[in-house]
Parts: C-alpha cells; sequence; structure tokens
C-alpha cells in the first residue's frame, strides 16, 4: 500500500508532502487499518480550512481524500503525522 500526504497553507503557506510504502513493512497491518479509518473520514472535494489552518491531500493506492484542520478525525491526525514524520 502507498500512502501520500500533502499538507499546504498555513502561516508560511509552505507545501510539504510525503509517501510511506507499506510493502514489506512488519507493520503494515497498522499502517492499512488507520489509513482506511483516515480516509472514510475524508471528503472528495476539499473543505473550506481556517485561515492560516492546514489542508490536507490524503491519497491510498490512488485514491485521494481532502480534509483541513482543525476538523481532522484521531485517525486522520494519527495518519498524516506518522506519514509525514517517517515518509521521504
Amino acid at each position: 500500500m502507498r500512502i501520500q500526504v500533502r499538507r499546504t497553507g498555513g502561516f508560511a503557506g509552505i507545501e510539504r508532502q510525503a509517501e510511506v510504502d507499506t510493502s514489506g513493512r512488519a507493520d503494515a497491518g497498522e499502517w492499512h487499518a488507520l489509513a482506511e479509518r483516515a480516509v472514510t473520514a475524508g471528503r472528495g472535494t476539499p473543505p473550506a480550512g481556517v485561515p492560516d489552518g492546514f489542508s490536507y491531500r490524503i491519497t491510498v493506492d490512488g485514491r485521494s481524500v481532502y480534509c483541513a484542520d482543525p476538523r481532522l478525525t484521531e485517525e486522520q491526525r494519527a495518519l498524516i503525522s506518522r506519514v509525514l514524520k517517517e515518509g521521504a
């Protein structure tokens, strides 16, 4: 499973992207479960955000959903954080 996160917005407007490929990872099942829950709660179009807040596009195996601060689910927040931390 390939999981990509793109973050835009914020005070400086700097875009950040990261990707994790779960193939061959010992914790792949955990990643898959978290990604599925995060995508299920996402929207098909970018939601209205708040001034200087972050907006996100989460793509899992080619399927993209959108979400924005401050209305992230726990699963979305956890997945975004992990991908941006561990992703290349």
